[in-house]
């Protein structure tokens, strides 16, 4: 807990910030040149780079039902790279390198006090997008692996992690009113796959925007189907064998915490409305509240989150701030998609997140999170409850 106090010291005296709330460059896939005649521009101008660099400090705090503590401090990194190539007036080729050896949900990276950074910054870098982008009119498709299509209100990780790059052919129609997403992935072809067998992803999402007077309210639904769940092991090696929340059992049919199989598919019905408001009191606010249902488990298989933002972090000396409360059943969702950070990854887990960021120069940011979370007790494999409270304290530069 003293970590955590003198960390929130810490922040007081740099500034209020965030990590999550909105990435400096959330999406490096995004970026891409919309224009058109293609052939006005030079060579050079077919190339459009983005990029960030993040330092963190990171503190988790466990106490276990039995008072014992589990505590760990870490000094992290995360670097993105990513362009996009202008091949037609429609058609683009987009690649994206990050940090954090091919965790499919999180490019941090630990700082090792044993080795130079030299000895494993580079080989901490991986592909997180590398695909061919047709966009035509209000409609995109993208064959490779690219990031994630889904909307979610107000970046809710409830089901999709943001840091989640999908393998396989997406298509999109967005218009002012209306956002159609549809998809059909193989997470077996992502970096560090050690499933036994391939699972294959269907998504399907729609969204309905409806203007108001002084404010803008999204519905939305959305449906996703993984096949071949039930029976197979832990999908990424980055997991290390663990179920991330998620039901497993052995062998011999006891339920484990790492190296198992999964008991249950996930076939997951998504809903969710979310509430935009321009300025209230000078400021933007946003409030969001989603579900998400698994129809293929029976038991322990709902979740819901609740959040409510104040500001945006755009010009110099802007804050913004973001409260939500999420409550993640075992089987609600798949823990090796849904949020990285909170509970400390996965479900099986309730708890608050406070989301903070500062707008500190013309391309650097300073942000934290706080997590006060309660981690059920088969999470842990414990016969009780966990206290678990996180700490990231973040400085940001895009370019």
């Amino acid at each position: 807990m003293k970590k955590i106090v003198l960390s929130t010291l810490m922040l007081t005296t740099l500034a209020i910030a965030e990590s999550d709330i909105d990435h400096p460059v959330e999406r490096i896939a995004q970026g891409k040149d919309q224009k058109s005649n293609l052939h006005e521009k030079s060579f050079v101008e077919r190339f459009h780079f983005k990029g960030d660099l993040r330092l963190r400090y990171e503190s988790k705090e466990a106490t276990y039902f039995d008072e014992t503590e589990k505590n760990t401090y870490h000094n992290r990194y995360r670097l993105r790279l990513g362009a996009h190539v202008d091949l037609t007036d429609y058609l683009q080729f987009e690649v994206g390198v990050r940090s954090g050896n091919g965790n499919p949900t999180s490019g941090n990276q630990t700082f090792a006090d044993d080795a130079p950074l030299s000895d494993y910054f580079l080989d901490s870098l991986r592909f997180n997008a590398v695909a061919i982008d047709y966009t035509y009119g209000a409609s995109t498709i993208k064959v490779g692996r690219a990031a994630y299509m889904m909307y979610r209100p107000l970046k809710s990780q409830l089901v999709w992690d943001n840091d989640l790059s999908l393998d396989g052919i997406n298509y999109q129609y967005k218009d002012d009113a209306n956002i159609i997403t549809f998809g059909l992935n193989q997470t077996s072809l992502a970096d560090a796959s050690v499933s036994k067998n391939d699972v294959n992803l269907f998504i399907a999402q729609y969204v309905r925007t409806i203007k108001l007077s002084s404010s803008k309210l999204n519905l939305g639904a959305g449906f996703y189907y993984y096949d071949g769940i039930k029976g197979n092991t832990s999908l990424y090696d980055s997991n290390k064998g663990s179920s991330m929340g998620n039901t497993m059992v052995d062998a011999n049919g006891t339920q484990v915490t790492k190296n198992g199989v999964f008991v249950n598919d996930y076939h997951l019905l998504e809903g969710f409305a979310e509430l935009k408001f321009k300025d209230v009191f000078g400021q933007p606010v946003g409030v969001a509240a989603g579900v998400v249902y698994n129809v293929a488990a029976s038991d322990k298989n709902f979740g819901y989150d609740v959040a409510v933002k104040v500001g945006a972090a755009k010009k110099v000396g802007d804050m913004q701030l973001k409260y939500s409360y999420t409550d993640l059943q075992a089987d609600a969702s798949l823990g090796a998609h849904s949020d990285s950070d909170n509970f400390g990854g996965g479900t099986a887990a309730k708890g608050h997140a406070i989301r903070t960021k500062y707008k500190f120069g013309k391309n650097t940011y300073l942000a934290a999170t706080f997590f006060y979370n309660t981690r059920y007790a088969s999470k842990d494999a414990k016969a009780g409850d966990t206290d678990y409270e996180r700490v990231q304290l973040d400085a940001i530069i895009k370019f």
